[in-house]
């Protein structure tokens, strides 16, 4: 279940409600429903009936009860708390993981992506970008108001704003790049240079590094390679004889359980340091997953804010959250162990961060690796 979906299923029970006249108040055209903000109060949250309150003459958390009770039980959710002075908090049942990550896949680069069908496919799909060439590049140092960066922000722009399902603009000939932007170009290569230009905000001046760096301190690297690694699990999985399949991931791998060591401290790209403590390794497997619900409405916002930064920083996001979730359920069957239910329902929930991995990178105009 995505937060859209959510946000339909809350405003059924405040229009039946009101139809029901427990509610005297307008149905409002859309709910707002956003990720929790702190472990431990559900998976999503709403402020509809603080919202709701005023017009309806009465205390939110009456108006909160009334929506809780209609919501109970509602396909796809756990459990609805009421939180606060009248915040809905909700958790999603495993049915709705599960569901979530079948939607996911059957979309494949679809998902997430409003416009009309492309003639190509492939999960790696990579755009046109220009060639090495000859030219000198900046200097070290801020790259602020570039021809370059404008070039680069507008050719995302676009295909967010395809996805995103924005109403075609006027048809223009191709922009040439401008020569900062063929320099960096060939000093740094297609995918860190439109990182590099596409990851600051709007207001934020442009840092060109003086080469690129293949490593995990690279956000660039980091997410290009979550993306390499879940098509490597796939692999894996294929020469052991098994797929993916949706469904629950199971426990988290505690130290000694099946002769995984659970890696508490180890956090690929996280930024702990050796001997931080660990997130519960619950909180990283419902992390991933509000992640992959939330990405089609990171590029609705992107295209609406004009904002490419927001995919940028929701990949990011999405491959440390990837890589914090493979440490605690390995996808794959270690030493004799036989592939279980648990493994392939990992395995395909690998695959689903995958797809999202590539089809934001496809959006910016970056390859999506099969292999680093």
């Amino acid at each position: 279940m995505t937060p859209a979906e959510l946000s339909r299923t809350v405003l059924r029970s405040v229009r039946g409600a009101v139809e029901e006249q427990e509610l005297s108040v307008s149905v409002p055209a859309r709910i707002v429903v956003r990720p929790s903000p702190r472990p431990g109060c559900g998976d999503y949250a709403s402020n509809v009936a603080l919202q709701l309150a005023k017009p309806a003459g009465r205390p939110a958390r009456e108006v909160a009860e009334i929506l809780r009770k209609r919501l109970a039980g509602s396909p796809g959710i756990a459990r609805v708390e009421i939180a606060g002075p009248g915040f809905l908090n909700f958790t999603l049942g495993d049915e709705a993981q599960i569901a979530l990550v079948r939607d996911v896949l059957a979309q494949g680069d679809r998902y997430g992506d409003r416009s009309a069908p492309r003639t190509h496919g492939g999960r790696s799909a990579r755009t046109a970008e220009a060639g090495s060439v000859d030219g000198s590049a900046p200097a070290d140092g801020a790259l602020a108001g570039s021809d370059a960066r404008e070039v680069v922000v507008a050719e995302a722009l676009a295909r967010i704003e395809a996805a995103a399902g924005a109403p075609a603009r006027s048809c223009a000939p191709p922009v040439p790049h401008p020569p900062d932007l063929v320099a960096l170009l060939a000093r740094l290569g297609s995918d860190e240079a439109r990182w590099v230009l596409l990851r600051p905000a709007a207001h934020d001046p442009v840092r060109v590094p003086e080469r690129p760096v293949q490593r995990e301190s690279n956000p660039r690297f980091r997410v290009q390679y979550a993306h390499a690694r879940a098509r490597a699990l796939l692999r894996n999985a294929g020469e052991l004889g098994f797929s993916g399949e949706p469904g629950d991931v199971g426990l988290p791998v505690a130290e000694g359980a099946s002769g995984v060591p659970y890696e508490a401290a180890r956090r690929f790209g996280s930024g702990e340091p050796a001997g931080t403590q660990a997130a519960p390794a619950g909180r990283t497997l419902q992390g991933l997953l509000t992640l992959l619900a939330t990405y089609p409405s990171a590029v609705e916002a992107a295209a609406r804010l004009r904002a490419p930064d927001r995919v940028v920083r929701h990949l990011e996001a999405t491959a440390d959250a990837f890589f914090r979730w493979h440490d605690d359920f390995p996808p794959l069957p270690v030493g004799e162990q036989k592939p279980l239910a648990v493994h392939r329902a990992r395995l395909a929930l690998a695959e689903a961060a995958g797809t999202v991995l590539a089809n934001g990178l496809r959006l910016l105009g970056i390859s999506a690796p099969e292999y680093l």
